[in-house]
């Protein structure tokens, strides 16, 4: 005697995804290329040149004359911005007592976040320290009068 079963009446649960599992990952992959990022920053501003003395308005404008340092800047930025605010979601889902507060919590750090990084790209990419119209003695040395 065989005995068979029916076909279940329900579908199953349609597979979605799971966004803690990601943020988990991207936690540990972004924190291994900010490592890396981090440590070419310092070598580059602290080791290679003069020194933190060498720091200055000069200094970062002729650092983003160059479309390599530019990027390297806007993924530094990104990444950090990025991996801090999933570790401050994190928190939130951790700590916060209430679904509504959870949920505003989260919303301002999204908000915050898209905020800092529009105006941290905006500044890297049309950041230009020798303005057209403006009087020379306002321009720094480096730049030619025009």
């Amino acid at each position: 005697m065989t005995a068979t079963l029916d076909a279940p009446r329900s579908k199953p649960a349609p597979r979605r995804t799971n966004w803690e599992k990601w943020g988990w990952i991207y936690m540990r992959a972004s924190g291994v290329v900010l490592v890396v990022l981090i440590f070419g920053h310092l070598f580059v501003n602290l080791y290679a040149g003069e020194g933190v003395k060498a720091i200055d308005f000069g200094f970062v404008a002729g650092k983003w004359a160059s479309p390599f340092w530019q990027w390297y800047d806007a993924a530094l930025l990104w990444l950090a911005l990025i991996h801090g605010s999933n570790g401050m979601r994190t928190i939130v889902n951790d700590y916060s007592t209430g679904p509504r507060l959870n949920t505003w919590l989260k919303r301002a750090i999204f908000v915050s976040t898209v905020l800092l990084i529009l105006l941290g790209t905006l500044v890297i990419f049309t950041f230009d320290p020798c303005p057209t119209g403006t009087a020379a003695d306002l321009l720094p040395s480096f730049c030619a009068a025009r």
